[in-house]
Protein backbone atom coordinates (compact mmCIF):
# COMPACT_ATOMS: atom_id res chain seq x y z
CA UNK A 1 0.00 0.00 0.00
CA UNK A 2 3.12 2.22 0.78
CA UNK A 3 4.48 1.57 -2.77
CA UNK A 4 0.86 1.95 -4.31
CA UNK A 5 0.19 5.24 -2.70
CA UNK A 6 3.64 6.54 -4.03
CA UNK A 7 3.27 5.01 -7.71
CA UNK A 8 -0.23 6.86 -7.58
CA UNK A 9 0.90 9.86 -7.08
CA UNK A 10 3.45 9.66 -9.65
CA UNK A 11 1.16 8.58 -12.35
CA UNK A 12 -1.35 11.69 -11.29
CA UNK A 13 1.94 13.54 -11.72
CA UNK A 14 2.76 12.65 -15.01
CA UNK A 15 -0.97 12.75 -16.50
CA UNK A 16 -1.25 16.13 -15.48
CA UNK A 17 1.95 17.28 -16.75
CA UNK A 18 1.94 15.24 -20.04
CA UNK A 19 -1.24 16.94 -20.99
CA UNK A 20 -0.59 20.44 -19.67
CA UNK A 21 -3.90 20.67 -17.20
CA UNK A 22 -4.29 24.57 -16.86
CA UNK A 23 -7.44 24.74 -14.59
CA UNK A 24 -7.26 27.18 -11.43
CA UNK A 25 -3.46 24.96 -11.03
CA UNK A 26 -1.15 25.40 -13.81
CA UNK A 27 0.72 22.36 -15.10
CA UNK A 28 1.42 23.59 -18.08
CA UNK A 29 5.28 24.45 -17.28
CA UNK A 30 5.96 21.01 -15.31
CA UNK A 31 8.31 18.42 -16.07
CA UNK A 32 6.81 14.91 -16.60
CA UNK A 33 7.78 12.12 -14.61
CA UNK A 34 10.14 10.41 -17.39
CA UNK A 35 11.65 13.74 -18.56
CA UNK A 36 12.46 14.11 -15.08
CA UNK A 37 13.62 10.08 -14.23
CA UNK A 38 16.26 10.76 -17.80
CA UNK A 39 17.33 13.78 -16.35
CA UNK A 40 18.28 12.00 -13.21
CA UNK A 41 19.52 8.94 -15.08
CA UNK A 42 22.00 11.52 -16.84
CA UNK A 43 23.16 13.26 -13.70
CA UNK A 44 24.07 10.02 -11.87
CA UNK A 45 26.47 9.46 -14.70
CA UNK A 46 28.33 12.86 -13.87
CA UNK A 47 30.80 13.89 -10.86
CA UNK A 48 28.82 16.97 -10.04
CA UNK A 49 25.63 15.36 -8.73
CA UNK A 50 27.86 12.87 -6.37
CA UNK A 51 29.82 15.87 -5.49
CA UNK A 52 26.74 17.89 -4.07
CA UNK A 53 25.28 14.66 -2.63
CA UNK A 54 28.34 14.44 -0.51
CA UNK A 55 28.69 17.91 0.66
CA UNK A 56 24.82 18.42 1.75
CA UNK A 57 25.09 14.99 3.36
CA UNK A 58 28.59 16.07 5.12
CA UNK A 59 27.12 19.41 6.05
CA UNK A 60 23.68 17.98 7.47
CA UNK A 61 25.74 15.12 9.62
CA UNK A 62 27.74 17.31 11.23
CA UNK A 63 25.72 19.92 12.00
CA UNK A 64 22.94 17.05 12.95
CA UNK A 65 25.82 15.24 15.21
CA UNK A 66 26.68 18.50 16.88
CA UNK A 67 23.25 19.53 17.83
CA UNK A 68 22.54 16.03 19.10
CA UNK A 69 24.77 16.11 21.70
CA UNK A 70 24.27 19.58 23.01
CA UNK A 71 20.71 19.51 22.72
CA UNK A 72 20.87 15.89 24.88
CA UNK A 73 22.90 18.14 27.43
CA UNK A 74 21.39 21.05 27.55
CA UNK A 75 17.61 19.75 27.59
CA UNK A 76 18.73 17.06 30.72
CA UNK A 77 21.01 20.12 32.43
CA UNK A 78 17.48 22.62 32.16
CA UNK A 79 15.02 19.78 33.17
CA UNK A 80 17.32 18.77 36.26
CA UNK A 81 18.97 21.93 37.64
CA UNK A 82 17.15 25.33 38.66
CA UNK A 83 20.25 27.32 38.27
CA UNK A 84 21.20 26.25 34.53
CA UNK A 85 17.09 27.12 33.82
CA UNK A 86 17.16 30.15 35.53
CA UNK A 87 20.69 31.16 33.61
CA UNK A 88 19.87 29.95 30.08
CA UNK A 89 16.05 29.47 29.87
CA UNK A 90 14.90 32.60 29.16
CA UNK A 91 17.81 32.98 26.63
CA UNK A 92 17.16 30.09 24.89
CA UNK A 93 13.25 31.08 24.52
CA UNK A 94 14.17 34.30 23.05
CA UNK A 95 16.48 32.26 20.25
CA UNK A 96 14.09 29.64 19.89
CA UNK A 97 11.32 31.30 17.72
CA UNK A 98 14.49 32.56 15.22
CA UNK A 99 14.21 30.90 12.00
CA UNK A 100 18.02 29.38 11.49
CA UNK A 101 17.89 30.65 8.26
CA UNK A 102 17.31 34.19 9.11
CA UNK A 103 21.01 33.16 10.63
CA UNK A 104 22.54 33.51 7.54
CA UNK A 105 23.72 36.99 7.74
CA UNK A 106 25.12 36.59 11.38
CA UNK A 107 27.33 33.28 10.23
CA UNK A 108 28.44 34.84 7.44
CA UNK A 109 29.95 37.88 9.91
CA UNK A 110 30.86 35.23 12.42
CA UNK A 111 32.54 32.43 10.50
CA UNK A 112 35.46 32.56 7.81
CA UNK A 113 34.30 30.61 5.48
CA UNK A 114 30.76 29.65 3.66
CA UNK A 115 31.02 26.06 4.53
CA UNK A 116 31.35 26.76 8.56
CA UNK A 117 28.44 28.76 8.66
CA UNK A 118 26.16 26.54 6.49
CA UNK A 119 27.31 23.59 9.76
CA UNK A 120 26.74 26.47 12.12
CA UNK A 121 23.02 26.86 10.14
CA UNK A 122 22.45 23.11 10.11
CA UNK A 123 23.03 22.95 13.57
CA UNK A 124 20.92 26.08 14.89
CA UNK A 125 18.09 24.54 13.30
CA UNK A 126 18.35 20.76 15.21
CA UNK A 127 19.63 22.64 18.07
CA UNK A 128 16.07 23.92 19.89
CA UNK A 129 13.78 20.83 18.94
CA UNK A 130 16.13 18.09 20.33
CA UNK A 131 16.49 20.48 23.66
CA UNK A 132 12.81 21.29 23.91
CA UNK A 133 12.53 17.38 23.74
CA UNK A 134 14.81 16.59 25.84
CA UNK A 135 13.67 19.30 28.58
CA UNK A 136 10.09 17.91 28.62
CA UNK A 137 10.97 14.03 28.55
CA UNK A 138 13.27 14.60 31.26
CA UNK A 139 10.95 16.55 33.53
CA UNK A 140 7.64 13.83 32.55
CA UNK A 141 9.83 11.01 34.49
CA UNK A 142 7.96 10.02 37.53
CA UNK A 143 10.52 10.88 40.92
CA UNK A 144 9.43 7.47 42.02
CA UNK A 145 12.32 5.74 39.81
CA UNK A 146 14.93 8.30 41.01
CA UNK A 147 13.77 7.58 44.91
CA UNK A 148 14.12 4.05 44.23
CA UNK A 149 17.94 4.23 43.05
CA UNK A 150 19.15 6.84 45.71
CA UNK A 151 17.07 4.56 48.32
CA UNK A 152 19.55 1.34 47.51
CA UNK A 153 22.63 3.97 47.51
CA UNK A 154 23.06 5.24 43.88
CA UNK A 155 24.38 8.66 43.23
CA UNK A 156 23.88 11.49 40.82
CA UNK A 157 25.65 10.24 37.67
CA UNK A 158 23.95 6.55 37.99
CA UNK A 159 20.86 8.30 38.56
CA UNK A 160 21.54 9.94 35.45
CA UNK A 161 22.51 7.07 33.04
CA UNK A 162 20.25 4.89 35.02
CA UNK A 163 16.87 6.79 35.25
CA UNK A 164 16.95 9.42 33.39
CA UNK A 165 18.60 9.39 30.21
CA UNK A 166 16.79 5.65 29.15
CA UNK A 167 13.47 7.25 30.75
CA UNK A 168 13.82 10.15 28.65
CA UNK A 169 14.60 8.47 25.49
CA UNK A 170 11.41 8.13 23.28
CA UNK A 171 10.93 11.95 23.70
CA UNK A 172 14.61 12.75 23.02
CA UNK A 173 14.30 10.48 20.17
CA UNK A 174 11.06 12.53 19.19
CA UNK A 175 13.17 15.81 18.70
CA UNK A 176 15.73 13.93 16.83
CA UNK A 177 13.63 12.73 14.48
CA UNK A 178 11.92 16.05 13.97
CA UNK A 179 15.39 18.41 13.95
CA UNK A 180 17.15 16.18 11.01
CA UNK A 181 13.98 17.33 9.25
CA UNK A 182 14.29 20.92 10.23
CA UNK A 183 18.18 20.44 9.51
CA UNK A 184 17.48 19.65 5.72
CA UNK A 185 14.95 22.32 5.28
CA UNK A 186 17.50 25.22 6.34
CA UNK A 187 21.02 23.20 5.18
CA UNK A 188 19.41 23.63 1.48
CA UNK A 189 17.92 27.08 2.02
CA UNK A 190 21.29 28.00 3.08
CA UNK A 191 22.98 26.24 0.18
CA UNK A 192 20.53 28.51 -2.42
CA UNK A 193 21.31 31.56 -0.54
CA UNK A 194 25.16 31.21 0.18
CA UNK A 195 26.50 27.90 -0.37
CA UNK A 196 29.08 26.76 -2.77
CA UNK A 197 28.20 22.99 -4.21
CA UNK A 198 25.35 20.81 -2.38
CA UNK A 199 21.61 19.95 -3.63
CA UNK A 200 20.34 23.29 -2.42
CA UNK A 201 22.55 25.42 -4.45
CA UNK A 202 22.60 23.00 -7.44
CA UNK A 203 18.82 23.22 -7.61
CA UNK A 204 18.87 26.97 -7.28
CA UNK A 205 21.50 27.16 -10.09
CA UNK A 206 18.96 25.28 -12.29
CA UNK A 207 16.03 27.31 -11.62
CA UNK A 208 18.06 30.28 -12.33
CA UNK A 209 18.87 28.93 -16.24
CA UNK A 210 14.99 27.74 -16.27
CA UNK A 211 16.14 23.69 -16.18
CA UNK A 212 12.81 22.71 -14.76
CA UNK A 213 13.74 18.91 -14.64
CA UNK A 214 17.21 19.71 -12.96
CA UNK A 215 14.90 21.50 -10.19
CA UNK A 216 12.63 18.71 -10.17
CA UNK A 217 15.89 16.18 -9.84
CA UNK A 218 17.07 18.34 -6.46
CA UNK A 219 13.63 18.19 -4.99
CA UNK A 220 13.66 14.63 -4.99
CA UNK A 221 16.90 14.38 -4.07
CA UNK A 222 16.02 16.02 -1.08
CA UNK A 223 13.28 14.20 -0.34
CA UNK A 224 15.34 10.83 -0.65
CA UNK A 225 17.54 12.16 1.49
CA UNK A 226 15.60 13.33 4.36
CA UNK A 227 13.59 10.37 4.11
CA UNK A 228 16.41 8.11 4.65
CA UNK A 229 18.05 10.31 7.52
CA UNK A 230 15.06 9.77 9.44
CA UNK A 231 14.62 6.52 8.80
CA UNK A 232 17.56 6.22 10.05
CA UNK A 233 16.80 7.77 12.90
CA UNK A 234 13.67 6.19 13.72
CA UNK A 235 15.65 2.49 12.90
CA UNK A 236 18.35 3.58 15.51
CA UNK A 237 15.85 4.63 18.47
CA UNK A 238 14.26 1.18 18.02
CA UNK A 239 17.26 -0.57 18.45
CA UNK A 240 17.91 1.73 21.70
CA UNK A 241 14.47 1.22 23.23
CA UNK A 242 13.60 -2.30 22.67
CA UNK A 243 13.19 -2.62 26.48
CA UNK A 244 10.20 -0.76 25.94
CA UNK A 245 6.95 -1.94 25.68
CA UNK A 246 5.73 -1.70 22.14
CA UNK A 247 1.55 -1.06 20.56
CA UNK A 248 1.09 -2.61 17.39
CA UNK A 249 2.36 -0.76 15.10
CA UNK A 250 5.56 -1.21 16.48
CA UNK A 251 5.74 2.57 18.53
CA UNK A 252 6.56 2.40 22.07
CA UNK A 253 4.24 2.30 24.58
CA UNK A 254 3.57 3.36 27.47
CA UNK A 255 4.13 2.02 31.63
CA UNK A 256 1.43 0.32 33.14
CA UNK A 257 0.11 2.37 36.22
CA UNK A 258 1.26 1.58 39.21
CA UNK A 259 -1.91 -0.55 40.25
CA UNK A 260 -1.36 -3.01 37.25
CA UNK A 261 2.05 -4.47 38.25
CA UNK A 262 0.24 -5.45 41.69
CA UNK A 263 0.09 -8.85 41.32
CA UNK A 264 -3.24 -10.73 42.03
CA UNK A 265 -3.36 -11.69 45.88
CA UNK A 266 -4.40 -15.27 46.42
CA UNK A 267 -7.64 -15.72 48.66
CA UNK A 268 -7.09 -16.97 52.29
CA UNK A 269 -8.39 -19.53 54.01
CA UNK A 270 -12.01 -18.90 54.81
CA UNK A 271 -12.25 -15.36 52.62
CA UNK A 272 -14.81 -14.41 50.14
CA UNK A 273 -13.25 -14.48 46.62
CA UNK A 274 -15.16 -11.95 43.85
CA UNK A 275 -18.76 -13.28 42.38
Amino acid sequence: MRAASVLGALAVWQLLAQFRVDLWLRFSQFPTVTETARELAGRLGGPAYWQDLTDSLTRILGGFALAAVLGVTVGTALARSSLVSDLFGPLLEILRPIPAIALVPVAILLFPSNEQGIVFITFAAAFFPVTVSTRHAVRALTPVWEEAVRTMGGGRWRVLWSVVLPGALPGILGGLSVGVGVSWICVISAEMISGEYGVGYRTWQDYTVVDYPGVFVGMATIGLLGWLTSTAVEVLGRRVTRWLPRTANGAPGTYPRRGRWRAARPAAAGERGPS
